[in-house]
């Protein structure tokens, strides 16, 4: 269903949203106001969630895939639970449906390779929901630092536990979104990883301290959490000539650059957006659709950003080297 050569896009690209929790009710309030889209419904088991949804977007509601499809859609928005993503993806590909499905692409890395590999063949477009880079602030933090030489990067996304209970912990739920991050502005694949665990309050794990090492030499490091009252949200980047501190949530990004050997330097606000990142997303994606080209956030980057996840949840930790004189016994202190 790609458009052929210069033909012009379709006025009404038919698009159906599956899942109709918190994000794809969200997804569905997007597109219902996107120009030169129609809604064509929304798809969801649930008949709470799918009254509640329709009301907001003003759409159909389909209790089963089949229904959707059998309406007639070009492209759909997967926001089902991601234990649905490999099923729901693949019987959408193979009917040349195009797909944005949201983060993590899959429950697995063999899945979401299944995933790229179905839509490659197929020729339809496939990209993955990784709303954050559509965060204006993110994007002034990248447009910051392109061209610098990046030392080292800290992202912090921690806040309460989630009303919403998932079979994921914070790895795989929060994380994932800046492990996409730190690729997206190194521009370079991780090749280390040494992550610290606990499970203090949940089943799955619900504080990360997870560190990185990209191809290129930055060092990185993530600190998540279900365990804090508020939400946080920020990133910060030093490279050899700024320093650059976002908070993706007030969307204030400062830039500290003019270092003086007498320790002064210069700061100024940058210029942020006011996009509604899921917008922007879902437009990027649209304009991929109406125009064969590449998405903003691929099937391979969704691939290799679970990737880098699921090791942090594989590695296991290794104890401190301790000398031997503190495992035979205890110090003796001099006195």
């Amino acid at each position: 269903m790609s458009s052929k050569g210069s033909a012009p896009a379709k006025a009404g690209l038919r698009v159906g949203v599956i899942g109709a929790g918190v994000m794809g009710s969200n997804h569905a309030r997007v597109l219902a106001g996107l120009p030169g889209v129609s809604l064509v419904g929304v798809v969801d088991p649930s008949p709470v969630h799918l009254a509640r949804t329709c009301d907001l977007a003003n759409c159909q509601g389909f209790e089963t895939l089949d229904q959707l499809l059998a309406a007639g859609v070009d492209a759909v928005t997967i926001a089902a639970p991601t234990h649905l993503h490999h099923e729901i993806a693949l019987a959408c590909i193979a009917k040349n449906i195009h797909v944005l499905v949201e983060k993590p692409i899959a429950s697995t890395v063999a899945e979401g390779r299944e995933i790229v590999s179905a839509a490659q063949k197929a020729g339809v477009t496939l990209m993955v929901g990784h709303v954050e880079r559509f965060n204006p602030a993110v994007a002034a933090v990248k447009q910051a630092i392109a061209g610098e030489d990046i030392l080292s990067i800290a992202i912090t996304r921690v806040g309460p536990f989630p009303p919403r209970m998932s079979n994921v912990g914070v790895v795989i739920d929060l994380a994932v979104h800046d492990i996409d991050l730190i690729r997206w502005f190194t521009e370079s694949d991780i090749v280390e990883v040494q992550p610290q665990l606990s499970s203090a309050v949940a089943e799955r794990e619900d504080i990360a301290l997870l560190q990185f090492r990209t191809a290129s030499g930055v060092l990185a490091h993530i600190n998540t959490n279900w365990l804090t009252p508020f939400k946080a949200r920020s990133v910060t980047v030093a490279t050899r000539g700024k320093y650059v501190m976002g908070d993706l949530l007030t969307r204030q990004v400062t830039e500290c650059f003019g270092f003086k050997p007498d320790g002064s330097y210069s700061m100024r606000h940058l210029p942020v957006g006011h996009d509604e990142p899921l917008r922007a997303e879902l437009i990027a994606f649209l304009r991929a659709v109406r125009h064969g080209e590449a998405p903003a956030v691929t099937g391979d980057e969704g691939v290799a950003s679970l990737e880098i996840a699921t090791q942090c949840l594989e590695t296991p930790s290794r104890p401190a080297a301790t000398s031997s004189a503190a495992r035979t016994g205890p110090r003796r202190v001099a006195g």
